[in-house]
């Protein structure tokens, strides 16, 4: 794993100010005649983490970008499949009217880099796979206004009681759905699913002990317009430990529950150790 960091802050409070992160994840693994057996893979992931601010005259701009892409390929498999991937752009622009609230207007962007699969076998035993989503197929696209209370860098809360969100897909996925049947929301033969509601979107990053980070993010979003009692959650929990220097071991939790894309509970799980690097 290696983390690539850059940092740079105005010498007063206001100004810009930016920085972030890259990391980068290598396993393998081999058997060879092991009794208990096992597949031979390999993978390779990333993940960066950048934030750019901006504060002057009571005016706040702070935006955040997160990606995360990952690919494996296991033994005795014909397709490299992905373990990870996820574009996610948040931006908060307020106006305060105390030392910790202000009037805002957030933006948010989420979607993935490549296509995504769905695995599966044919009649003669073989392996298969269908296309299920794409590059901006979805891709969500928010609008919101309302109030912002922000403590410090490392903790926020954003509350928008107005905020409009746009699902966007490609036709191609649309068009041979059944009737009654929808592809994230939207339905047979459309491109979009509009929706008005409330979200609640929040920060928290501290640190219980000495050389360990804990970050918690939280999005929420109810739609007036449809089952509004079906509230959608995006929960992710990043802890991160710095053994020395130039080594970090870093566990990502991930909760995530949409009806509209699976009506169950996701959940994915990340944990990487390497080398952790520093460049300024």
């Amino acid at each position: 794993m290696l983390i690539a960091q850059n940092d740079s802050e105005a010498p007063s409070d206001e100004g810009w100010k930016r920085g972030g992160n890259a990391t980068f994840l290598f396993n393998q693994s081999a058997f060879s005649e092991w009794a208990s057996g096992g597949q031979n893979s390999i993978s390779l992931s990333f993940h960066t983490d950048y934030d750019i601010s901006f504060k002057r005259n009571g005016w706040n701009w702070d935006t955040k970008f997160l990606g995360d892409f990952g690919l494996t390929k296991i033994s005795g498999t014909k397709f490299l499949r992905k373990t990870n991937d996820r574009i996610d752009l948040q931006s908060f622009l307020g106006k305060s009217f105390s030392k910790k609230w202000s009037y805002s207007t957030v933006f948010g962007v989420k979607t993935q880099f490549a296509r995504g699969y769905t695995f599966g076998k044919n009649s003669e035993s073989e392996e298969t796979r269908s296309l299920r989503t794409q590059f901006f197929s979805p891709v969500y696209i928010q609008l919101g206004v309302g109030l912002y209370w922000k403590k410090s860098k490392d903790i926020w809360v954003n509350m928008a009681p107005i905020t409009q969100r746009l699902t966007l897909v490609s036709r191609k996925f649309t068009a041979d759905l059944q009737e009654g049947q929808e592809y994230f929301g939207v339905r047979k033969g459309d491109n979009h699913r509009f929706e008005l509601g409330a979200s609640v979107n929040a920060f928290y990053k501290f640190s219980p002990l000495e050389n360990i980070t804990l970050e918690q993010r939280l999005g929420l979003y109810s739609d007036y317009l449809d089952q509004a009692e079906n509230v959608d959650l995006d929960y992710q929990i990043s802890a991160e430990m710095k053994v020395n220097e130039r080594i970090s071991t870093n566990l990502i939790i991930q909760l995530v529950y949409d009806d509209n894309a699976v009506q169950n509970l996701q959940v994915r799980q990340v944990f990487g150790i390497g080398l952790r690097l520093k460049l300024k």
